[in-house]
């Protein structure tokens, strides 16, 4: 069978291949400490549980709104406001199954081919991948450690857009740096969107696990309210990650595009896990903070961990759930360096190069695993690496 050409440029996400290549190794009898799956190990919160099963049994189990439930979209516009300080409305909200489709159709909606796109890398593979497959000319933008830790190169991402910059894509915290923004970034990238009359399309689903400081949103910033898409969901703040449960805030203009592309693909998101969101956003809030709590105590443990281990540097996440530790000091590429630790130390990490060429050098490693898991895989980590002599500067 002839596929389309475009296919051959889709991409894909290393870290469902890692698992099943880990899982393999687990039905061989190997005990394996996952470190590449990011998903939250909690389950979900038993208030919104029964919120789902509730309208379950209610009836809600039929077709809604392609653009999602009044009820459920007012909360969203609602809890925007709250937390962001943002005035929207139900108009301004597209209900999607799961946030990947929000991405997808915004880029769909904005881009012709020969448009370039600004993203982040390294970063969340997919972003690569839909600029690739929709003809769009890619702009990765890489990071840099300064004070022990992770910042975006805004420098480069200001000299880099141009008038033929259509979409910049941000995602604070970061997948996989744990990187959050700045409020003077925040300023630069918001007058470089301006200046270039590019949209940003702003992946902010890590925005309530933050350790220090607050969430810098740069629809917040003078005139990007109408040039801005946020990317929000409930997979990791409340572990909804099989609820697929996710929305767009957007301009009006844009909104209505958007809700075109899910009539025409997906028709519209389940009602029960919808009324689940909207107990997710009303109701206590006890356990997502705890999670937040859990996860801080985690970060603390796994990069005070890293730092111990020669050849190794850590940046300190400043939010997300990851660490993504430099391993060049072991003389070890990331990909090596993967397969080494899942191998021979049975520990599932990632090799930095699956969010990018420029992740060579680093590993992602996901903290949302149990604490005691984490000091085993220390160990394990420990072991492993100690048997390759560090490269000397």
């Amino acid at each position: 069978m002839k596929l389309a050409e475009r296919m051959s440029r889709l991409g894909t996400e290393t870290a469902f291949e890692v698992l099943n290549r880990a899982r393999a190794l687990e039905a061989q009898g190997r005990n394996i400490i996952h470190l590449e799956i990011g998903e939250p190990d909690f389950d979900t919160p038993e208030n919104v549980v029964e919120a789902g099963v509730r309208a379950l049994k209610t009836g809600h189990t039929h077709y809604t709104a392609a653009s999602g439930m009044p009820e459920f979209r007012a909360a969203i516009a609602s809890d925007a406001g709250r937390r962001r300080g943002l005035d929207f409305t139900p108009e301004n909200v597209v209900v999607t199954p799961g946030a990947k489709p929000v991405m997808f159709f915004v880029m769909l909606a904005l881009l012709d081919e020969g448009d370039s796109v600004a993203y982040p890398d390294p970063g969340f593979p997919i972003y690569e991948s839909m600029v690739r497959f929709l003809g769009a000319r890619p702009i990765p933008i890489g990071f840099r450690t300064e004070g022990g830790r992770s910042h975006w190169n805004v420098d480069d991402l200001v000299a880099s857009v141009d008038h033929t910059t259509r979409l910049i894509i941000l995602n604070t915290p970061s997948n996989p740096t744990g990187a959050t923004l700045s409020a003077g970034e925040t300023d630069q990238i918001a007058e470089a969107a301006r200046r270039v009359d590019a949209v940003v399309l702003s992946d902010e689903i890590y925005s309530r696990i933050i350790y220090e400081g607050t969430h810098e949103s740069v629809a917040t910033r003078p005139g990007m309210l109408d040039r801005t898409a946020i990317l929000d969901g409930f997979s990791k703040t409340y572990a909804m990650t099989g609820w697929r449960l996710g929305y767009g805030l957007m301009p009006v203009e844009l909104a209505r595009p958007v809700t075109q592309l899910m009539i025409n693909s997906n028709s519209c998101t389940a009602a029960f896990t919808q009324l689940a969101g909207v107990e997710a956003l009303e109701g206590p809030q006890t356990e997502p903070d705890a999670m937040v709590h859990e996860f801080r105590r985690r970060r603390d443990l796994i990069v005070s961990g890293l730092r111990a281990i020669p050849g190794v540097e850590c940046a300190m996440p400043q939010g997300a759930f990851y660490a993504f530790p430099d391993i060049t000091g072991t003389g070890l590429t990331s990909r090596q360096a993967a397969d080494k630790l899942l191998d021979e130390g049975g520990v599932a990490v990632l090799a930095g190069t699956a969010f990018g060429s420029k992740g060579e050098g680093f590993v992602r490693m996901s903290y949302a695993n149990s604490y005691e898991n984490i000091e085993i895989a220390l160990e394990r980590i420990a072991k492993t690496l100690g048997r390759v002599p560090a490269v000397v500067a």
